[in-house]
């Protein structure tokens, strides 16, 4: 999936008649200085972080000025900071405007039902999934006849909205129905959705969209998405590479085998952290190269868990005993290893020469990986 920043995701709202505040986007406290002072960002103005993360007003990524000199000090508070592991490089400054009341709307895929879906709730301004399910309103939309005057009318009841403002929403929603379409989006959401005297006004822009439409949608192909800073150069290796939050990493080839990896360790009551999918190579170049990447996310310890089918265990190990040379001593960690299959006691034999801990049973060698993450000999 391609995650666009709020700002992109206003630009693709302003190319179907989106409703938005006046903004522009800075990326150093000079350039906010002067968006204001030439007045390109009316006053009062909100200077916001441009993360994929929620939660930014409670961490002190979203601010407000009254001047161009409290712009720039805001721009200068938020840029550079680390916000749940991303940094901030632009922000978004818009017209602070006064709101009667913040709704929630979105589109999105009901994977269940296979059907887009419409989520609307009378209380926006909080993520949806602290709102309690008996105020959210959920309808399907048949995409043949596309959205009805019905489905319209229904979300507007929900939404507290009559006269003016109802058919405010009624062209918004004509408008996000074609953004969800034409845009191949997994999600299109607006929260908070302002009432702004007799109209309303999408204060925030959340675009998710489906990247296997990439070949559709070539302007999306050089964003950055919700990556960290190790996966964007993995991407550029062409390497199967995805930080979590815990502190053991894992390699493994094939997606089920690395899945069931995650969940063992998660059972013996482990937290993994980066791991890497080797898929079918046995380059030792290629192996080394993607464990230097790994170590570089600094690990507690390494749990290596492959099966080798086509995969040859002997020329993973290799990789992995000339990647661990190459880490500096003093930051090296414990590699647990677990090889079965194609050539496994010639890759055994490799490991267990250079010092590393290799067993044949799953359980056993992950409860290994859990203990010397916790600092267990």
């Amino acid at each position: 999936m391609v995650k666009l920043a709020e700002w992109q995701g206003k630009s693709v709202f302003r190319k179907y008649g989106v409703p938005l505040p006046r903004g522009e986007v800075a990326r150093s406290a000079a350039e906010a200085e002067s968006l204001v002072r030439d007045g390109k960002v009316p006053l009062p103005c909100v200077v916001k972080a441009q993360v994929l993360s929620g939660g930014r007003g409670k961490g002190g990524a979203v601010r407000f000025a009254s001047t161009p000199e409290e712009a720039r000090a805001a721009a200068e508070a938020i840029l550079g900071l680390e916000f749940k592991g991303e940094k901030v490089r632009e922000l978004l400054l818009e017209e602070k405007l006064t709101i009667g009341r913040e709704l929630y709307l979105s589109l999105t895929l009901d994977r269940t039902q296979r059907l887009p879906i419409i989520i609307a709730s009378a209380r926006g301004g909080v993520e949806i999934e602290s709102v309690p399910d008996a105020e959210i309103d959920r309808q399907t939309v048949d995409p043949f006849p596309g959205l009805t005057s019905y489905e319209k009318r229904r979300a507007a009841k929900v939404l507290g909205l009559a006269g003016t403002q109802a058919r405010s929403l009624d062209r918004l929603l004509d408008a996000l129905w074609k953004v969800f379409q034409q845009e191949d989006a997994e999600l299109v959401e607006i929260n908070p959705l302002a009432v702004v005297g007799d109209g309303l006004v999408a204060l925030d822009a959340k675009v998710i969209i489906e990247d296997d439409a990439g070949f559709r949608h070539p302007e999306y192909a050089e964003v950055r998405g919700d990556l960290t800073e190790l996966e964007e150069v993995a991407r550029e290796k062409d390497i199967a590479f995805v930080q979590l939050d815990g502190n053991i990493g894992v390699i493994a080839n094939g997606a089920g085998l690395t899945m069931a990896t995650l969940d063992v360790l998660k059972e013996l009551g482990g937290a993994p952290g980066v791991f890497l999918d080797l898929g079918g190579t046995d380059d030792p170049k290629k192996v080394t190269e993607a464990f230097l990447l790994m170590a570089r996310a600094k690990p507690t310890a390494v749990f290596l868990n492959i099966f080798g089918g086509v995969t040859r265990c002997d020329s993973v190990a290799k990789g992995l005993v000339e990647a661990m040379r190459e880490v500096p001593a003093n930051e090296r960690f414990p590699l647990i290893a677990r090889i079965r299959g194609n050539n496994e006691a010639e890759g055994t034999e490799i490991l267990r020469s250079a010092g590393i801990t290799s067993t044949s049973d799953l359980r056993a060698s992950a409860q290994a990986a859990v203990d010397a993450a916790r600092g267990r000999p």
